[in-house]
């Protein structure tokens, strides 16, 4: 049939194969499984891991997700039919793209950094909660403090006031009498 593998790297190969003539059906079944030797020769759907279906418009696909310096066999066949050995390509995944290692690599960083930079904005946000809690209780317990003391110092002018001796308190009394008096006289001559 002329079935061919190209660009083959380490997770991917395209996978290209002629028009069939004789297939009658709306699409291709591209059926690829790891390990060639495993599956005893046999091409039996059942025996493949994975199968794809691409439209019969096309001629070619990539597979994709495969697994570094791995033997793969890959059938293309028409829509139900099970593949015959023509129909089949056996081909090795080569290593690890250096180019794929380093994105992987270079996700891992990023991933690692954005979790630890939420992680330290979370406890700066803890720490930062902690102070001005604190913060404000100290202020209250300040003012409460200020609050006691205006009220002990209000109370001692107020003892120092009512500690007049008995002298000073007779005269106050006799003032505030000879006062009332006149002021009743004052209201009795004006009715």
């Amino acid at each position: 049939m002329g079935i061919t593998v190209q660009n083959i790297t380490g997770n991917t190969a395209t996978v290209i194969w002629p028009k069939m003539t004789g297939c009658v059906d709306s699409f291709y079944s591209i059926m690829y499984h790891p390990n060639w030797n495993s599956m005893l020769s046999s091409y039996s759907r059942k025996s493949f891991q994975k199968e794809d279906r691409v439209p019969t418009s096309l001629s070619s696909y990539v597979v994709e997700n495969l697994t570094p310096l791995t033997t793969y066999i890959v059938c293309v066949t028409c829509q139900s039919a099970n593949p015959s050995s023509d129909q089949c390509r056996v081909f090795n995944t080569l290593e690890q793209d250096p180019a794929s290692a380093s994105n992987t690599k270079k996700e891992l960083a990023l991933g690692i950094w954005l979790t630890s930079s939420i992680l330290l904005l979370i406890i700066a946000a803890i720490l930062l909660y902690g102070c001005l809690h604190l913060l404000c209780r100290r202020r209250h317990e300040c003012l409460q403090g200020r609050n006691r003391t205006s009220k002990q110092d209000h109370r001692k002018v107020w003892t120092k006031s009512a500690a007049y001796d008995p002298e000073e308190l007779s005269r106050q009394t006799n003032k505030y009498k000879k006062e009332s008096q006149v002021n009743q006289e004052t209201f009795f001559f004006f009715y």
